[in-house]
């Protein structure tokens, strides 16, 4: 499990990184200005169609069944079934990229209804460009399921890099141009990196199917299965994506600045999300669905190991988004039109979100465990109860709560995030209650817990104490002077302490020294 969530989290990381790289080039560009806040939206809209068909709905209903088959040795009937899925995928996708660029102006009414003018103009017109490399992004998502299945977890995770370098280098490129034209320009690089991505992820698919053959089909069974589980999954990722487009389209009434602030306090809080929660998620999701059913006991191993390992990084993340927060933002996006307002405004958004950061990462692992199950439906009840709790919270956080406070109206983009938290761990209460039902008692020890948030915390004192001396004129030197001694109290706290998963850390940074 460690080797191969070892190399999930490697190629997440790498694409991550270049994400990061991204969001800091664009942030230097466009600021948190209107161009930014069209440019977010025009982003978040066709990407709706990606995150319901693409990695998450798959994950959960092609994986099982395709590396169920593989790990049964029946490689032809797994490449008829990838390729059937492949066939009715891009015929679906295909359909809803051309209803999605007819429909844009309605799209826009309902996603970014605060926007207007020039703004809402420059939106549709950008959505219209970006929605057909989506569509190929929901191919990549294939890609991934088969080289996952395979155990090729790096590349998997690590194409995404080439779709980041295309946009990067598109407004490097025509930097020098009017916002509005540049964001034109940047959305024709994101489509050219959308075709990048897919053309560097389709040869080694072929070379691990060779029997692969595209073509419409549901007459097996074991199609059929992929396609009732992944109508439950797809209604649980729809509801997951619908919590985060509530908060797209009240951020559009929050003023400018709120929609893109949104999306770069989003590029930190998913960092954790995907390097330690995913990465372990992703690694195990192929090996649990080959045991489940067999061996609850390797199961609930399986999953208290990996539950404990993502604990061990996204703890001391948490905390470093909540006390650190406005550090790592300047560090990253305060350059160019992007100032040092700006970072501490999406420090109060970052920070909201992770009051729930624990539990939704730790909730990812709990909800492929159910997808190992060949259980879609019982996630997607909980996903329902949750943007329930997010929807209601948010409206009352963003809209009530800031005139009740005395602060600027765009605050409640923090209060939207933190509405999101609290929903998550109720989410995830629900989620391991219900894996204890079925495979018996799952989690992380008390005393665990306990020794984990402590180190973070004891860092986290000691690293502000370090932001106050250096202060914030330099943000780079800050962010080394800051948490690089808050990393280094956490590891060896933790160490002391007793933590098994610090030896781990421990050993791998190791590594990366020689």
């Amino acid at each position: 499990m460690r080797a191969n969530a070892i190399l999930v989290a490697a190629g997440i990381f790498l694409s991550r990184l270049a994400g990061l790289i991204r969001q800091r080039v664009l942030a230097h560009y466009f600021g948190q200005k209107d161009v930014a806040d069209a440019f977010t939206a025009a982003v978040r809209i066709p990407n709706l169609l990606q995150n319901l068909f693409g990695e998450g709905a798959l994950s959960g209903s092609f994986i099982p069944v395709y590396a169920a088959l593989i790990a049964r040795k029946q490689e032809r009937v797994a490449s008829e079934v990838a390729g059937a899925v492949a066939a009715i995928l891009g015929l679906v996708t295909a359909i809803l990229v051309l209803i999605g660029v007819l429909a844009t102006p309605l799209l826009i009414s309902l996603i970014a209804p605060g926007f207007e003018g020039e703004k809402r103009d420059l939106t549709i017109a950008l959505v219209r460009i970006l929605f057909p490399g989506t569509g190929l992004l929901v191919m990549s998502a294939w890609c991934l399921g088969i080289l996952n299945s395979h155990h090729r977890f790096l590349l998997s995770y690590a194409a995404p890099v080439v779709w980041s370098a295309a946009m990067i280098a598109a407004a490097i490129a025509f930097g020098g141009l009017p916002l509005p034209r540049l964001a034109v320009y940047v959305a024709w690089g994101s489509v050219a990196g959308s075709a990048l991505q897919v053309g560097v992820m389709v040869p080694p698919v072929i070379r691990l199917a060779p029997g692969l053959r595209i073509r419409f089909d549901i007459s097996s069974e074991h199609v059929r299965t992929v396609l009732r589980n992944f109508t439950s999954v797809f209604v649980s990722r729809g509801v997951v994506q619908l919590s985060a487009y509530v908060d797209q389209i009240l951020a559009s009434y929050l003023g400018t600045g709120a929609a893109a602030a949104l999306l770069n306090a989003g590029t930190l809080y998913t960092l954790p999300v995907s390097l330690f929660g995913m990465s372990v998620s992703a690694a195990e999701l192929p090996a649990m669905s080959g045991e489940a059913g067999i061996d609850n006991a390797a199961v609930r191993s399986r999953l208290d190991a990996g539950l404990r390992q993502i604990a061990y990084f996204v703890v001391p993340s948490a905390v470093a988004f909540i006390a650190l927060g406005d550090v790592i933002a300047s560090a990253l996006f305060q350059t160019g039109r992007f100032t040092r307002d700006d970072a501490i405004f999406v420090w109060g958004i970052v920070a909201g979100s992770s009051v729930g950061l624990v539990a939704s990462t730790l909730g990812r692992l709990y909800s492929s465990t159910f997808y190992a199950l060949r259980d879609t439906s019982t996630p997607l009840r909980f996903a329902v109860i949750r943007v329930i709790l997010t929807v209601g919270l948010g409206l009352i956080a963003a809209f009530q709560l800031p005139p009740l406070l005395g602060i600027e109206p765009r605050w409640g983009t923090a209060g939207l995030t933190a509405s999101a938290g609290v929903a998550g761990w109720v989410e995830f209460v629900l989620l391991r209650r219900g894996i204890n039902a079925r495979i018996g008692a799952t989690g992380i020890p008390p005393s665990t817990l306990a020794r984990l948030w402590g180190s973070a915390l004891i860092g986290a004192i000691v690293a502000w104490g370090a932001k106050v001396l250096v202060g914030t004129e330099h943000p780079l030197l800050a962010a080394v002077a800051v948490l690089v001694p808050y990393g280094v109290i956490y590891l060896g706290l933790t160490m002391v302490l007793g933590v098994p998963e610090a030896k781990g850390a421990l050993s791998r940074v190791r590594r990366l020294r020689r």
